[in-house]
């Protein structure tokens, strides 16, 4: 009783509402979202209200999630009125803001009137905000058609010029996904009255794009066409722009490409132009006025380009463009001619790979799985639909001998053969088998420089050189690069010759090596390493990673830069018990008997070092379980030994520097010892020592202590030779020295006296110093054994001296 008056209330207040020409409703709207309500008619008077003030309008503006009554003041608000349901997502350089588009299809009040959902996108500086439709697909249609099902989806870039419309897309076509570059928008337009459908499109972080937008087609597999638009069609494509299409063609599609109702425009600077590009091949650039190319070689981008348009004359052109891309099936018999006279060495082979393959191969007419056309021969091929992932291509040969003198006296190129491209595929792999007489040796050398091996933290970029033992057991791999320079094999081999990952071999003008078959050689397998300054080497054992044959022998000689030493160390080291023998690690340096170093399979490997050229040999034993391996890593340094000879160098420099200053020292004491030795002390009787030799104005006393003796006798006394004639013991003819110590002097008195007079004088005649100025007293005769003086001024400094002596016989 009571809900049935609740019902009866509620249809009397609608029924009021409706007669009024009132409408009333409750919303909510979400989170982030903007509810814009706003009048399609001009000249209304229909109004939106909202709010306990009841404020009205001809637009209204939703921002907050809290309930909002909102009412009409007019019968039919959605003849009037229109919704937009505006939500913003944002993008940084990882993740969005919200990573799915949906259309609120739980709306249903406005079901009845024209509603609008817009996103608006913003990603990061420099790169694209991603849409993805890959789970619906859409079709560009016209602007001015309307889609089957009336979902109408229009795409938008915000441009610093403008808003440029990418396009306006229906349900339903090979579209898979759209990249904007910066900002931009997506819209639904629904009508009124239409229930919306669950779609959902992804929203991602995209690429780093230098167009305006990119848009991703997957071309159906069975034939089929679609139009692609130029931007802000029909009106002009932007002023001097790109816009990028990329498409996907499945296997066994072509593509052709058409450009309808052209326009072009006036343009001041560049030109506009379409231009292809594909994994593998060089970008192709056309006018858009030339016949486009067919596209049969798998995915390709189609670049749209304008150029600075002519805007100054009114009505002039712009560029818009509809770009049609049908897609069929590659169905199509190719014939190829294949020429190998000039390889005398290698056969080609070809082979189909999958039976669920529709590719059908052909030689000379007869359908083949596997075709073999022989070295030196001349063939003719068919091939039907064969894609290149459909026929694996290789080339093998055999070069070989069964005594050494008919081996080739020269070294066999191994080269990478040029091939026709009518082949559905290009060459993937080249083997050479190598059969050296028995007790013979194949070597191996590059032509392209040392080769090292594919290890563990030294990875091969380009080719892969495989050499392998006609049981299977692989010796090792190898790449250029590196410091192998020679490898000699005891046994028959086989090389071949791949890239990483499968891919295409490339023909080098210089083969990858030159191969030789020489006499036996004392090991199973020899390496000749000429290792580099600034470079590590890792070797390992034949067979790595597995470990070597039973009693098998490796040796490296090693060959070292001048004044360089080796530091070796061996690690992930597999040792094997031994049922017979042992294995080994040895060290020896060439030309010496004696091993620098040796380990077994119980002992300890350590590091070593070596400062010569030296050989590392390794033997296995046989192994009653378990496997013998190693990595063996060189590095190079300065020798110990070097830099002792130049630390004994410099020592030896330094000492010899020492004797050169001593020698010069001491001559220098020594001559200034013998112009010491030149002078001689003078008594004056004017009281002024005066010091022969060349040292000008002589000292004071005082100052010089040439002549300080200890003790002075009274009867002591100094004086200098008057003149070379004299003979007074002091010159002679030879002016030689002529030391004398007692002299019997007579004094004025007659009494004798013994004198002692020391003279240490060693001069010529023209080093004599000059004759003092003499009284006249001094002009009689000499007396033998009597010393002469002149008479003193300074009777005080003759007193100083000692006593005055007289000649004999004077006044």
């Amino acid at each position: 009783m009571h809900s049935s008056r609740v019902t009866a209330f509620l249809f009397f207040y609608y029924f009021f509402l409706a007669v009024s020409g009132v409408q009333r409703l409750t919303l909510t709207p979400d989170r982030g979202t903007t509810l814009n309500i706003s009048s399609q008619v001009k000249g209304s008077a229909c109004k939106v209200c909202s709010g306990a003030r009841r404020r009205c309008d001809t637009t209204l503006v939703l921002k907050d999630s809290t309930p909002v009554v909102v009412e009409f003041d007019c019968r039919r608000p959605e003849d009037v009125f229109r919704v937009e349901i505006i939500r913003n997502i944002e993008c940084t350089t990882k993740s969005c803001s919200g990573d799915i588009i949906q259309a609120d299809s739980g709306l249903h009040l406005w079901l009845d009137f024209h509603r609008t959902f817009t996103w608006n996108l913003k990603a990061s500086v420099l790169k694209a905000i991603q849409v993805d439709f890959s789970k619906v697909g859409l079709r560009q249609m016209s602007p001015s058609v309307n889609c089957p099902d009336r979902h109408a989806y229009t795409m938008k870039a915000f441009q610093a010029t403008g808003t440029v419309v990418i396009g306006k897309y229906c349900r339903a076509g090979p579209i898979s996904s759209a990249q904007i570059l910066n900002e931009g928008s997506f819209s639904l337009d629904a009508p009124p009255g239409l229930k919306l459908q669950s779609d959902q499109f992804g929203v991602s972080v995209g690429e780093e794009i230098k167009s305006l937008a990119k848009i991703t087609v997957s071309l159906p597999h069975q034939s089929s066409s679609i139009e692609l638009l130029s931007p802000n069609f029909p009106e002009s494509f932007p002023d001097d722009d790109v816009m990028e299409w990329y498409f996907h063609i499945e296997a066994k599609q072509k593509a052709n490409v058409e450009f309808l109702n052209l326009t072009q425009p006036r343009c001041l600077k560049k030109e506009t132009a379409a231009e292809y590009h594909s994994k593998g091949r060089e970008a192709l650039v056309l006018r858009l006025t030339d016949t486009q190319p067919v596209q049969n070689r798998g995915d390709f981008t189609l670049t749209l380009r304008n150029c600075e348009m002519d805007r100054r004359r009114a009505g002039s052109p712009g560029l818009s463009v509809k770009i049609k891309v049908s897609a069929s099936r590659a169905s199509s018999q190719v014939l190829c001619g294949v020429d190998l006279r000039k390889m005398k060495v290698l056969s080609l082979h070809l082979e189909r790979l999958s039976k669920a393959s529709e590719c059908e191969m052909k030689m000379n007419s007869v359908t083949m799985e596997k075709i073999t056309v022989p070295s030196g021969s001349v063939t003719q091929l068919s091939f039907q639909d064969c894609l290149p992932n459909d026929v694996l291509v290789t080339a093998s040969g055999v070069i070989g001998c069964t005594q050494l003198k008919d081996c080739p006296k020269s070294p066999v190129p191994l080269s990478v053969p040029s091939l026709p491209s009518c082949l559905p595929g290009p060459l993937r792999a080249v083997t050479w088998a190598l059969r050296p007489p028995l007790h013979g040796t194949v070597e191996l050398t590059s032509s392209i420089g040392p080769l090292q091996q594919h290890l563990p933290g030294q990875p091969c970029n380009d080719s892969i050189i495989t050499v392998s033992e006609d049981d299977g057991a692989t010796v090792g791999h190898f790449c250029p690069q590196g410091a192998i320079q020679k490898v000699q094999i005891h046994t028959k081999i086989s090389v071949t010759v791949t890239r990483k990952g499968g891919q295409a071999l490339r023909p080098a003008v210089k083969p990858l090596l030159m191969a030789s078959l020489k006499e036996e050689i004392a090991e199973r397998y020899i390496f000749t390493v000429s290792p580099k300054r600034d470079k590590t080497v890792l070797l390992a054992t034949p067979g790595w990673p597995e470990g070597m044959e039973s009693y098998a022998t490796v040796s490296w000689i090693m060959s070292l830069p001048p004044k360089m030493e080796a530091h070796l160390m061996f690690f992930n080291i597999s040792q094997p018990k031994c049922a017979n023998r042992h294995t080994n690690i040895r060290v020896q340096r060439i030309g010496s008997l004696e091993e620098d170093y040796s380990r077994r399979e119980d002992e300890e490997a350590e590091e070593t070092s070596v400062a010569e050229n030296f050989y590392l040999n390794m033997s296995n034993c046989m192994p009653e379980r378990g496997d013998f391996k190693v990595i063996t890593e060189l590095t190079l340094q300065k020798s110990a030994n070097m830099m002792l000879v130049t630390i004994v160098s410099v020592v030896a420099a330094l000492v010899l520097l020492f004797i050169v200053v001593l020698v010069v020292v001491c001559f220098v004491i020594k001559k200034k010892k013998k112009k010491l030795e030149h002078q001689v002390s003078i008594y004056n009787p004017n009281g002024t020592d005066f010091r022969a030799g060349h040292n000008g104005f002589p000292k004071s006393r005082e100052d010089n202590e040439s002549h300080v003796y200890a003790s002075i006798e009274d009867t002591l006394v100094y004086t200098h030779l008057l003149r070379k004639g004299a003979e007074m013991g002091v010159y002679t003819e030879s002016d030689t020295y002529q030391p004398f110590m007692e002299q019997t002097l007579v004094s004025k008195d007659g009494n004798t006296m013994e004198v002692a007079v020391y003279q240490d004088y060693l001069l010529s005649d023209q080093q004599a110093p000059p004759l003092p100025n003499r009284p006249p007293s001094h002009n009689q005769a000499l007396v033998d054994n009597v010393i002469y003086q002149s008479q003193p001024s300074l009777d005080e400094h003759s007193a100083k001296m000692g006593p005055r002596l007289e000649p004999e016989g004077g006044n």
